[in-house]
């Protein structure tokens, strides 16, 4: 295997990328596949610092999230295009800084007071004393909402389509990873479910974050509101170690056996695919394998990736 893979799924398409490039790949309504490149310049390529443990994996994120929000853009514009439009043609324009730091900013927010702020005040109003169970329970409640979120946004019909790209996307790193050829047929064949997927890394988030909170106690509201935000890139930065190690480590069975919690949760975010979306999502696969094989040198910095 030559480079770290990660991807996410996208409006009628994949994003695929490696330490040194990305590549969206969307079908059109027209039926052809158009494909888009970015080259990154990640952080951790200039300063060892940010290549440490817990530092890389916040840094990681950040950088994931911020090429999705630009790889949804992009493929948003292909499938707003009418359906006689020109194959040949590409989506030249993508979210201003402006309006991608907005999209990220929003999201974020939503998630942290969904998923931190509101679990802690609704912990605080129960007639709890010691800060064992104040945690416990808190977490409880934290895992259950997002269970929740999972179980409801799953049964809406539009998003289907985007559960199987997901698929698709998983498919193609196991198959790639595994050494196969990359064709719809051969990779067909190969799990819906990856060890370094995002949605196991959010379980574990709240997970490792009772551990975390355990050691602040139960403090005033602000101060617990203060420490379940601040505290929120340490405990990303934790549980991708976490899942790091497990995508480096999956035939040790005890191992996957602790994690199957994440990897059973996936089944809430994937649905098998079809042809056609393997075909998508190999061909941003191939894209930029061919961009790192490229880029890749003796002097080549380690870069984290996310699946």
């Amino acid at each position: 295997m030559s480079a770290p893979i990660g991807g996410q799924a996208v409006l009628e398409g994949v994003m695929m990328r490696g330490p040194s490039n990305w590549a969206v790949a969307v079908r059109k309504p027209n039926g052809q596949i158009a494909e888009v490149c970015r080259p990154i310049e990640s952080v951790m390529k200039r300063h060892w610092f940010f290549r440490l443990p817990v530092v890389r994996g916040v840094i990681a994120l950040g950088e994931s999230l911020a090429i999705g929000f630009r790889a949804l853009s992009i493929s948003a514009q292909y499938a707003a295009q009418e359906d006689g439009a020109d194959g040949d043609g590409e989506v030249e324009t993508e979210l201003s800084r402006g309006a991608l730091f907005f999209a990220f900013a929003v999201a974020i927010a939503f998630a942290v007071m969904l998923f931190k702020v509101t679990p802690a005040l609704i912990t605080n109003w129960l007639p709890i004393d010691t800060t064992g169970w104040f945690v416990i329970v808190e977490g409880l409640i934290r895992v259950t909402l997002f269970v929740l979120y999972l179980s409801l946004i799953s049964l809406l019909p539009d998003l289907r389509r985007v559960f199987q790209y997901h698929a698709a996307e998983h498919k193609a790193i196991n198959a790639y990873e595994a050494g196969e050829d990359l064709t719809p047929q051969t990779v067909q064949r190969y799990s819906l479910i990856h060890p370094r997927c995002g949605t196991a890394f959010l379980l574990w988030v709240m997970v490792i974050a009772i551990f975390v909170f355990a050691f602040f106690g139960r403090p005033a509201w602000y101060w617990l509101i203060a420490t379940r935000v601040l505290l929120l890139p340490v405990i990303a930065g934790i549980a991708y170690e976490l899942i790091r190690f497990a995508g480096k480590h999956t035939d040790n069975r005890l191992l996957m056996t602790l994690l199957a919690p994440g990897l059973w949760l996936q089944r809430l975010t994937t649905r098998e695919p079809t042809l056609d979306q393997l075909e998508v999502s190999i061909r941003a696969l191939r894209e930029v394998l061919a961009l790192e094989r490229r880029d890749a040198g003796p002097d080549a910095k380690r870069v984290e990736v996310m699946a």
